[in-house]
């Protein structure tokens, strides 16, 4: 199950980033997004996810969103 299919307003826990891309792991890992860590779907707006990590906001685009693992 991925980040994609978790209900707006839920809290989360990620289990794992799939992505080959160690640049994109690390740029998530330097969000607070990583394995253990719990987020919140704040929304979905115009194709990307608006997330709350860590008392802090970011929007991801759908892609991204796919490779979160929850």
């Amino acid at each position: 199950m991925n980040l994609t299919d978790a209900k707006i307003g839920s809290d989360v826990i990620v289990k794992d980033i799939l992505a080959e891309d160690e640049e994109l792991k690390s740029f998530l890992f330097s969000l607070g997004c990583y394995s253990g860590e719990p987020i919140t779907v704040i929304s979905k707006k115009r194709g990307g996810y608006v997330l709350s990590i860590k008392d802090a906001r970011y929007n991801i685009d759908e892609d991204l969103a796919k490779t979160i693992q929850i």
